[in-house]
This record gives structure tokens, C-alpha cells and sequence, in this order.
């Protein structure tokens, strides 16, 4: 078992208005988008804490985070745990959270104006456990691949990132991936969002057991979101709460990341098998997904990664 050294929390007395929303984000490498999210999150009138879980950040970009949670009392930062993971880093940032809402956010993506708002009033009159995802944007405006998403499960997935699906006329029925469909007026149901931003009442998250933690990087999303449908509550979709994702900003090795992606999904196959051939087919398609995920950054490198 991996030993990590405990975390230390940076912190001024808890906010007036602490039982509002609490915005976490995990940090590893993020590069120059780090400080404009932290920044959007705090442009958030409703956000009382942003909950920085540092796993490792260059010596300049750790000073400055220093900085700014010893100047602002909205700003908590955890650090010393080394690079945990994402799913554990999360569960240690909403372990000391102090708000009804949980927001989670990759630190290269921007909410916008009113979008913790949007994501509040989603989630009012859901059962519990639910969960609401936002509207994920590239640069550009358009909506980003993978934001809403419908059944993850190992056919779509292979057909998906091997492109079949949607080269495919007669396979477009696996593709999972929905935002080339037109953008709901609405809140709606949805199978599967994004990881870049969703929200949780904290309770629910609690009620869960937080993030799998055997997810280090990726797929931890994909796992809550089966788990919330799972127990009888609600996954959507909220079209008015808009997150620009820049995306690719880390210095992470993109092989590595894919790798680890691939992983998780190997994982996630197997343990949401339930008969004896589920089983056998997750474990037998697990190395073709994990391969399928490591090649996709030699192809970003050829023509571009996917908008």
C-alpha cells in the first residue's frame, strides 16, 4: 500500500457565509489556466470556499497558491498529501468542505456567470442522490466532446474510440458521445456527464462514499455518475450553467494520462459486470480499451486532438 504524508490544510477562519457552495478543485501540473478558474469559481457570488487540493504544482505556481489562500479567506488550500490521484484528491477536498453544495472543477476550465446558480437550481426537487452537470465549452463556443454522454459500456466505448461509430451509419447508435445533437432548452436526464464541472448536495456525496478512489486519473466521473443512477436517484444535464474547458493546458505526460484513462475504463467494465460472461467479456476487451486510449495521443499529434 502506497504511504502519503498527511495533508496540511492553509486556511483563515472559515467564511461568514461558509454554508453556501464549496468549489473544489485538484491540481496537478495544471499550468498557465490554474489561476483564471480559481478566479471564475470565486467570481461566483454563491461559492463560500474554494477548496485548492494541491498534488503537486511547480515551485512558482505552489508559492503563488500560498499566497493567495493566506490573503483570502475564500481560499483553503491542501497540500503535502503528494499526487494521490484525482478521486482521492476530491474526496480529501470535500472531507473539509463546509458548504450544502459540492461544485467539482478541473482547474483548465472557467465557470461562467450565474453557473453555480444553474447548477443549484437543477438540482432542486431531485431525489437523492442526484447529480447535475454543466454545459462544457471549447474556446470557441462550441460544446465539447464528452460533456453529456449516454451509456458508458465496453461495445460503445470501443466503438466510440475506435471513430467506427460515428463513421459508421448503421453503429451510430453506440456512439456516446451527444453534443452533436441539438442542446436541450432544459435541465434533462442524462446517463453520463462530464468530470470537468458537476455539482453534488454534499450529503449525496457523503451518502455515496465520495469518489472511487481505485480510479487514479479519469473514469472516477463515469463511475459516480452509474452509482448516483444506480441508487435510484438522477444524472442531468444543465444546459444554462456554461464551463469553458481549455483542456491539454498540463504538463502531465499525455501518454500517461491516456494511459490511466484506458485503465479505468478496464476497470469500471469489471466491476459493473454482473453476470459470469460480463465478466469474462470486460477482462477480455480490458487491453484492446486500454490500447485504443494510449493511441489516441499519437493521433492528436498527427491531426489535432478532437474539438
Amino acid at each position: 500500500m502506497l504511504r502519503h504524508s498527511r495533508p496540511e490544510v492553509w486556511m483563515a477562519p472559515a467564511p461568514a457565509d461558509a454554508a453556501g457552495a464549496s468549489v473544489v478543485l485538484v491540481v496537478f501540473m495544471t499550468g498557465e489556466s490554474l489561476f483564471p478558474s480559481v478566479d471564475s469559481a470565486l467570481a461566483q457570488p454563491e461559492v463560500g470556499e474554494v477548496i485548492v487540493v494541491d498534488n503537486g504544482s511547480l515551485p512558482e505556481d505552489a508559492a503563488r497558491l500560498a499566497e493567495l489562500a493566506a490573503l483570502n479567506p475564500r481560499v483553503r488550500l491542501l497540500t503535502g498529501q503528494g499526487n494521490v490521484g484525482f478521486a482521492r484528491g476530491a474526496n480529501l477536498g470535500a472531507g473539509i468542505a463546509q458548504g450544502d453544495l459540492l461544485v467539482f472543477l478541473n482547474p483548465d476550465a472557467f465557470l461562467g456567470e450565474g453557473g453555480v446558480t444553474a447548477l443549484a437550481e437543477a438540482l432542486c426537487g431531485r431525489p437523492s442522490p442526484s447529480l447535475v452537470g454543466a454545459r462544457i465549452i471549447n474556446s470557441d463556443g462550441t460544446e465539447q466532446r464528452g460533456g453529456r454522454r449516454g451509456e458508458i459500456t465496453p461495445l460503445s466505448t470501443l466503438l466510440s474510440l475506435s471513430t467506427l461509430a460515428r463513421r459508421a451509419p448503421a453503429l451510430r447508435r453506440f456512439e456516446v458521445h451527444l453534443e452533436d445533437e441539438p442542446t436541450p432548452t432544459g435541465v434533462v436526464e442524462t446517463p453520463t456527464i462530464s468530470g470537468a464541472c458537476f455539482a453534488m448536495r454534499r450529503t449525496d456525496f457523503e451518502a455515496l462514499g465520495g469518489f472511487d478512489e481505485g480510479y487514479f486519473l479519469h473514469v472516477e466521473d463515469i463511475d459516480l455518475c452509474w452509482r448516483v443512477r444506480r441508487a435510484g436517484g438522477q444524472v442531468v444535464f444543465q444546459p444554462a450553467a456554461r464551463v469553458i474547458h481549455v483542456g491539454h493546458t498540463s504538463r502531465a505526460n499525455p501518454l500517461r494520462v491516456e494511459f490511466a484513462k484506458g485503465r479505468g475504463l478496464a476497470r469500471f467494465f469489471r466491476k459493473r459486470a454482473v453476470t459470469p460472461l460480463e465478466s469474462l467479456a470486460a477482462w477480455a476487451l480490458g487491453p484492446f480499451i486500454v490500447a485504443l486510449a494510449v493511441v489516441r495521443p499519437v493521433l492528436w499529434r498527427l491531426k489535432g486532438p478532437p474539438r
